[in-house]
C-alpha cells in the first residue's frame, strides 16, 4: 500500500479562458472542481494504475467535505483524512487556451491547533504500519511546526518504511536530518531553500544534511538524480509545451512506486519522466478538447 500525506489538502478549482490578459476581466465557464493538494494529486496516479493507495492529511469545513466527496469517486483510493476545525484551502487555476499556460492562486490553509496535530500524528503512526512507502507532499498549513515532515519521516523510519518528500522552504531544510529516502524539490524550490543556483550543488547540500537521495525536477529539462550510486540525468524524448500542473506530482508518484517495488534507479527515473510528460499533455488536452452536440436526444 502506498500512503500519501497531504497536510494542506485543497479544493482545486480550474477555469479556462481563451487568452489570459492582465488588468482585464475574463468570462469563464462553470469550471472544474476536484480534490487537490500535492499528496492527493500524487495518490491519483498509482490508483489509476491499479495500486492500493491510502490518502491521509488534514481537511475541514465545506471545502474539506467536497475534497472527501471527490476522493470517494476515485477507484482504489482509501480516505484516511483527519478532520480539523478550520476550513481547507482552495486553489484557483486559470488556464490560457492560446498557449496552455496556467496562473495559480493558492490560499494558505486552515489554522491547525497543537491538539489537532497530535491527533494526526497518532493516526499517521497507525497508518504507516500498513504502508510499503510514504509520500509526504506540499506546504504546511498555519500552526504546524516547520519540522512537521521531519517528525513524520522519523516515525516512518522507525517502522522501516521508506519515504519520499516533496516540499519547499523551511520544511525542506528541516526534513533531511530525519533521513528521508528521496527528496524531490524542483529547481526553483531547491535554489530558494539552499541558496545554491546550481542544482547539483543544492542536491549535495540536502544530502549533506541527511537526505539519502535527491531528485531535482526542472520542467522540460527533465530530472537530475543525486543518489549513493552517483548522478544521473533523465530527459524526455521531446520538449513538451503546455500547462505543467500535475507533472511534479506524477514524478513523485513514480518515485514512490519505485521505492515500494525496489526498482533500479534507471527504471524509476524513466518512469518518472514519462509520467511527468504524460501529465503535461493531459492537462493541455483536458482544457482544449472540443465537445459538441451532434443532435438532440430522440424521444422514446
Amino acid at each position: 500500500m502506498i500512503l500519501t500525506v497531504t497536510l494542506n489538502a485543497a479544493l482545486d478549482v480550474a477555469y479556462g479562458v481563451d487568452s489570459l490578459r492582465p488588468s482585464t476581466s475574463h468570462r469563464v465557464g462553470a469550471g472544474h472542481r476536484r480534490a487537490g493538494g500535492k499528496g492527493v494529486n500524487v495518490a491519483r496516479v498509482p490508483a489509476g494504475r491499479g495500486r492500493a493507495v491510502t490518502v491521509t492529511g488534514l481537511v475541514g469545513g465545506p471545502a474539506g467535505a467536497l475534497v472527501r466527496e471527490d476522493l470517494r469517486a476515485v477507484h482504489g483510493l482509501r480516505d484516511a483524512l483527519v478532520p480539523v476545525s478550520g476550513e481547507s484551502r482552495r486553489t484557483v487555476t486559470v488556464v490560457s487556451g492560446d498557449d496552455g499556460d496556467a496562473t495559480v492562486s493558492n490560499e494558505r490553509g486552515p489554522q491547525v491547533s497543537a491538539s489537532e496535530w497530535r491527533a494526526f500524528a497518532c493516526r499517521f503512526a497507525e497508518l504507516v504500519r500498513e504502508a510499503s512507502v510514504v509520500s509526504l507532499c506540499g506546504s504546511l498549513p498555519p500552526g504546524l511546526p516547520s519540522d512537521a515532515y521531519a517528525q513524520l519521516v522519523a516515525r516512518a523510519a522507525e517502522t522501516g518504511v521508506p519515504t519520499v518528500l516533496d516540499t519547499s522552504g523551511a520544511p525542506l531544510l528541516d526534513a533531511p536530518g530525519a533521513r528521508p529516502d528521496v527528496v524531490k524539490p524542483d529547481a526553483a524550490e531547491l535554489a530558494s531553500a539552499t541558496g545554491c543556483e546550481v542544482a547539483g550543488a543544492g542536491a549535495e547540500r540536502l544530502r549533506g544534511l541527511g537526505a539519502r537521495s535527491v531528485v531535482v525536477s526542472s520542467g522540460p529539462g527533465g530530472l537530475l538524480a543525486v543518489t549513493p550510486e552517483g548522478r544521473r540525468r533523465a530527459v524526455p524524448p521531446e520538449r513538451l509545451a503546455g500547462n505543467p500542473t500535475g507533472a511534479g506530482d506524477a514524478c513523485v508518484a513514480a518515485l514512490a512506486a519505485g521505492l515500494a517495488d525496489g526498482a533500479r534507479w534507471v527504471d524509476v527515473l524513466s518512469d518518472a519522466v514519462a509520467l511527468s510528460a504524460a501529465a503535461v499533455a493531459y492537462e493541455r488536452f483536458r482544457t482544449t478538447v472540443t465537445v459538441e452536440d451532434l443532435h438532440a436526444p430522440q424521444p422514446h
